[in-house]
């Protein structure tokens, strides 16, 4: 099923065509549960990794932020339970109930693996595969056709406490020997193990932060927001950042939503030059019951979080890359 963002509750350029100088295309995922192969574009499904390559892994050990450990098997028959029990009171209309067994199979809510186990070498976890041919937004060196992302699934202190991301670009047509399936860590933070999905693109057209326009551009739009709230025909808390120019959930390309420390440099290590977003992994596609960058194809009970990730507390992980080179080393940033 394909995925349609409906139309802005407001055209803004209309309002500010000189907001057509600060946009940029973005390629909207849409990421629904599903049983992915490696032949396709997906988030948390299995990539198309060589056999002969060796898995990447984190060899961090102890210097993880270690909260709760779980097993992956442990956190897939977690979502299994819940997931079975939400069909059934949506069958029979009966109140969202787990059975005896059910919640036998539930360890307790402060449970946790042992700590040590982090101190074994962690493999990495796909979170997303994408192809050329389904991104319409898809950046990469010229001979490539896939980029395969992939982070350690425990929090990195010195990646401001999230997972640590690595970037693979590569030519499809030279993995003549797939790997059969990837290594599992040992143990994982539950907010960092995708659900296997398929995925549903769709090109949209975004406009740059507001903090990041000029200055009088920036002053004139959030003056028409205050106005807006004050006008009875016009919708109550219209907003320019999260209803109008930048789209939540899983996406490539676009811009980033600063809202949470406000825009700060996102310079390239290796070299120094200015970075530009590549990638985002969401902790929702929508906000909110009546969220308006819902899917019209998707019900109003449908989940903002298909693919079970969260970040932070319910933000978004940029990634950027350098576009000097793309074997300088990724950044990220939690928004």
């Amino acid at each position: 099923m394909t995925r349609t963002t409906p139309p802005r509750p407001v055209d803004i350029t209309e309002l500010f065509p000189e907001l057509s100088e600060h946009s940029t295309t973005a390629t909207r995922l849409h990421p629904r549960p599903g049983g992915p192969t490696n032949a396709e574009s997906s988030i948390g499904g299995p990539l198309l990794w060589p056999a002969d390559e060796a898995w990447p892994a984190c060899s961090d050990g102890d210097a993880h932020h270690v909260f709760q450990l779980e097993t992956p098997a442990t956190i897939r028959r977690r979502r299994e339970i819940y997931a079975a029990a939400e069909a059934r009171a949506a069958t029979t209309g009966a109140s969202y109930h787990l059975t005896d067994d059910e919640r036998a199979e539930l360890p307790d809510s402060d449970f946790s693996e042992p700590h040590d186990l982090v101190n074994q070498p962690i493999p990495l976890v796909p979170v997303a595969q994408l192809y050329r041919r389904d991104i319409p937004d898809f950046v990469g060196p010229d001979a490539a056709d896939l980029l395969q992302v992939l982070w350690c699934p425990l929090d990195h202190p010195e990646e401001g406490y999230n997972p640590r991301v690595r970037l693979y670009w590569r030519r499809s047509s030279d993995v003549t020997q797939p790997m059969d399936a990837a290594p599992e860590p040992p143990v994982v933070s539950d907010s960092y193990l995708p659900t296997p999905c398929v995925v549903h693109p769709e090109q949209i057209r975004e406009y740059q932060y507001g903090g990041l326009l000029p200055e009088e551009l920036d002053a004139q739009i959030t003056e028409w927001e205050e106005d807006a709230d004050d006008d009875d025909e016009t919708e109550d808390g219209l907003s320019y950042q999260f209803d109008l120019s930048l789209a939540p959930g899983w996406k490539v390309g676009g811009f980033a939503n600063w809202s949470l420390t406000d825009p700060h440099p996102m310079d390239c290590a290796e070299c120094g030059t200015a970075m530009t977003l590549l990638f985002t992994a969401d902790s929702s596609e929508w906000h909110g019951a009546g969220g308006s960058w819902r899917p019209m194809e998707d019900p109003t009970e449908a989940s903002s979080n298909p693919a079970d990730i969260s970040i932070g507390r319910g933000y978004a992980l940029y990634v950027f890359r350098c576009p000097a080179s793309f074997d300088h080393p990724p950044a990220t940033a939690m928004q």
